[in-house]
């Protein structure tokens, strides 16, 4: 008989996470991916202003703030009304602004607000409907010169995770978006990073 590791039990968790639905409070996919990796990859620099879209628990909004600094922004938005609340509590007088609402659905933020957004493990669990309205409010919010950085899991068998016929490859999201894809990142081993990038000029 083999003895369950913390990793093991970690992805276990994940695995009802994702059954269970996407705002999960507290756990996330954070043990599991590779933060060190989409920070490099993401090459954010002070003063950027950035969309955590589906924040949950905030965890990667506060790595973007360090990388910010205090003349950027980040804007953690999700719609689970508990977990923004207990996270505005805690970043309350940062650059850091939770908020609830939804990136499937017209937001009140301006055109072109953005020099990143940021979605991790959240797309697969968008309906069709949902998919077409979250391609429509990021081409609106992101700036010329953006970019949308989608963290996913791998359309693959994995220990966890939803049906592969909800799953996005890199490739699927390069044909559902309007933008141009730039890398592809492994970010886990069971996580990828697709970045693409707004042209400056269209």
């Amino acid at each position: 008989m083999t003895r369950k590791t913390k990793n093991d039990e970690e992805i276990a968790d994940h695995g009802k996470q994702v059954v269970q639905g996407h705002h999960h409070r507290g756990k996330s996919s954070e043990s599991l991916l590779n933060k060190e990796a989409i920070l490099a990859a993401l090459r954010l620099e002070p003063g950027q202003t950035v969309l955590d879209a589906g924040c949950g628990n905030g965890y990667m909004s506060k790595e973007f703030s360090i990388r910010v600094g205090s003349s950027g922004k980040v804007f953690a938005l999700d719609p689970d009304v508990i977990g923004i609340a207990a996270l505005q509590k805690e970043t309350s007088g940062t650059n850091i602004f939770a908020m609830v609402g939804d990136i499937t659905a017209p937001t009140d933020f301006p055109p072109f607000s953005f020099d990143l957004i940021y979605l991790s493990t959240v797309v697969h669990g968008f309906s069709p409907i949902q998919f077409k309205g979250f391609a429509t409010e990021v081409e609106r919010l992101l700036a010329p010169g953006g970019r949308l950085a989608i963290v996913e899991i791998v359309k693959s068998d994995t220990p966890f995770g939803p049906p592969q016929s909800l799953r996005f490859s890199p490739e699927d999201l390069k044909k559902a978006l309007a933008f141009p894809a730039q890398e592809t990142v492994e970010v886990g081993e069971y996580f990828y990073l697709q970045i693409f990038g707004n042209p400056v000029e269209k």
